[in-house]
């Protein structure tokens, strides 16, 4: 049984959510909750929720990363402190899963386009043979985790074909067929939508180049709801710029936000969204269930979900 009196919320969270929602979304919690600045110390019977790493947080008993990404966080410095750190992964899997679906209708519905008019007051017809249904289209979703698995379920509902890359070969509800890593070039060939569903890592940088764009079918489209570093951006540009690809979805980028001078806002074939998302008005609530859930566990000397440190 570990001593818990307090539970802080980091003000970094308001980089995500409303701070006072959050604190408002432990109501009842048996533990004192407060929202914390930088001018405060810690000690192991506090847990911490934060946005943002900070020094002082290795002093606390658990530090509790809202977002999946935890690149920013110096895990080794927490293993060798012995202060556990867990993630927010495993709770993007509807609302990224539905923002992806919602850039393949769009792409193919031309959507985004006729709104690019209606600005414009204009009424555009587009080519007969340019809008089409996503039944019966290919999709490759690269990484199967919670993210990668909610965009393949919900593709499969619409009539899409799905195959999938991952590392392991166990098989995912609603992906006809998996390819390792190894075999992503095979993987994008024949797919008209590939989307991006992995983390960064290492291994995975940049792992969308020039030699894998020039892989994928000319009427073919890039998401990226992953990380921007997955994907090389310079050649994303070049791919679009010369007709390589048919467009592309993204809500990540290597530079964020996505600095004016990108030539990626300017392409009509494109869709450029603010890294939003897992951004719903129910966010708050979805991270604060998870932190619950982890407090009680950290009480009862339990596994803390999430663990990544």
């Amino acid at each position: 049984m570990a001593t818990l009196e307090r539970l802080c919320l980091h003000e970094s969270v308001g980089t995500k959510i409303p701070q006072s929602a959050f604190v408002d979304a432990f109501d009842g919690l048996d533990v004192r909750v407060e929202l914390v600045g930088d001018d405060e110390s810690y000690s192991s019977m506090d847990a911490v929720a934060s946005f943002e790493p900070r020094p002082e947080f290795l002093e606390a008993g658990w530090v509790h990363c809202i977002r999946a990404g935890y690149d920013a966080f110096d895990t080794d410095a927490y293993e060798v402190a012995g202060v556990p750190l867990t993630n927010s992964t495993g709770i993007h899997g509807e609302t990224v899963g539905e923002l992806a679906v919602g850039y393949m209708l769009s792409l193919a519905r031309l959507l985004h386009v006729y709104r690019d008019h209606q600005g414009e007051r204009e009424w555009h017809d587009p080519a007969y043979e340019r809008p089409f249904t996503l039944s019966g289209e290919r999709l490759c979703v690269v990484g199967l985790g919670t993210i990668g698995t909610a965009i393949a379920e919900r593709a499969d509902a619409l009539g899409m074909e799905v195959v999938g890359v991952r590392r392991s070969e166990e098989s995912v509800p609603s992906v006809s067929q998996i390819y390792a890593p190894s075999a992503l070039e095979d993987a994008v060939a024949d797919a008209r939508f590939v989307t991006l569903a992995a983390p960064h890592t290492p291994e995975t940088e940049e792992m969308i180049d020039a030699e894998m764009l020039d892989a994928m079918r000319t009427d073919a489209y890039l998401i990226n709801v992953a990380r921007g570093p997955l994907v090389d951006e310079a050649a994303l540009v070049e791919a679009l710029e010369a007709d390589a690809i048919a467009g592309a979805a993204l809500d990540v980028f290597e530079t964020e936000p996505l600095p004016p001078s990108s030539p990626l806002w300017d392409l009509e074939n494109v869709i450029v969204t603010p890294h939003r998302g897992s951004a719903t008005n129910r966010y708050h609530l979805d991270i604060a269930e998870l932190v619950r859930e982890n407090v009680r566990r950290y009480r009862a000397g339990e596994s803390l979900l999430n663990r990544v440190a």
